[in-house]
C-alpha cells in the first residue's frame, strides 16, 4: 500500500521549472532513495511534499489525503516530518530539550514530552548527552539529534535530507544503521544521499532526478546500470 504518491507535481520560480511532472508512489515500510546531481530538485521536491513550498501542478497525497496547501505543521501532525541540510540546534537549550520541541507536537504535557524525547534519544543513542548543550555536539552527534527531534513527534514517514552530509566514514556507517534501525520500527523513509554506496546499502527502491524531472526509477541495481543515470548522476559515457 502506498503511503505517499506524488502526482505529477511541479514546482516553478517564475520561469524555472524546479521540479517538472514528477510522480511517484513510496509503499509504506520501505527505504526510498532520492538521488541526482546537484540542482537536480530534490531539496525541492521535499519542500513540496511537506508543505514549505506548495506545488504549482500535480499532488501530493499522504495516506491517501491531498496535501497541497497544507503548511508544514498540520503535515507534521499528521505524521510526515522531515529533517534538513544544514543542522541547525537550539544551541544554548540542552540535547533533550531539543528533542523535547519535536515531542510537543504530539502533547502539551512538559513530562510527557521529556519521555518521549529521552526515547529517542536512546535510539539514536545519545542519551548520555541529553542534558550537554546541543550546540557543543560535533556534527556527526548533531545530525543525530535532528533525526531525535523529527522520530519525536511519531512520524509514519521520515523524509532524510543529506543526513550523512559532511561526515567521516564510521559516523556514515553509524547513521546507516540507524537508518535501518528506524525501518525495523516499521517507519517508512525517504532518503535525499549523494553517497552511492549508502543509497545502495539503504534503499529498497531509488528514484533519480536530473533538471528538476524524474530520470529513472526502479531498484538499486537497476538504477546503477541504467545508462541515463551513469551519464547524467555519475558523469560518465
Amino acid at each position: 500500500m502506498a503511503i505517499l504518491e506524488i502526482k505529477h507535481v511541479s514546482k516553478f520560480f517564475g520561469g524555472l521549472a524546479a521540479n517538472a511532472d514528477v510522480s511517484f508512489a513510496l509503499e509504506q515500510g520501505m527505504i526510498m532513495g532520492l538521488i541526482g546531481p546537484n540542482g537536480a530538485g530534490k531539496t525541492t521536491l521535499f519542500n513540496c511534499i511537506t508543505g514549505y513550498y506548495p506545488p504549482s501542478k500535480g499532488e501530493v497525497l499522504f495516506d491517501g489525503r491531498r496535501m497541497n496547501g497544507l503548511q508544514p505543521n498540520k503535515v507534521c501532525k499528521l505524521g510526515m516530518a522531515r529533517t534538513w541540510q544544514k543542522v541547525r540546534p537550539l544551541a544554548k537549550l540542552s540535547v533533550l530539550d531539543n528533542v523535547m520541541v519535536g515531542a510537543l507536537c504530539r502533547t502539551n504535557s512538559l513530562k510527557i514530552a521529556g519521555e518521549l524525547a529521552m526515547e529517542q534519544l536512546k535510539v539514536v543513542r545519545l542519551e548520555q548527552k541529553a542534558r550537554f548543550p546541543a550546540g557543543g555536539l560535533p556534527i556527526g552527534e548533531r545530525k543525530k539529534l535532528e533525526v531525535a527531534r523529527v522520530l519525536a513527534t511519531q512520524p509514519k514517514l521520515l523524509l532524510l535530507d543529506e543526513v550523512m552530509g559532511g561526515l567521516n566514514p564510521a559516523e556514515s556507517a553509524e547513521i546507516i544503521q540507524l537508518i535501518l534501525d528506524i525501518k525495523g520500527r516499521g517507519i517508512t523513509q525517504m532518503v535525499i544521499e549523494h553517497d552511492m554506496k549508502a543509497i545502495m546499502r539503504i534503499s529498497d527502491r531509488i528514484v533519480v532526478l536530473n533538471s528538476g524531472e524524474k530520470l529513472a526509477e526502479g531498484n538499486p541495481h537497476e538504477v546503477v546500470s541504467n545508462p541515463d543515470v551513469i551519464a547524467a548522476y555519475l558523469g560518465q559515457d
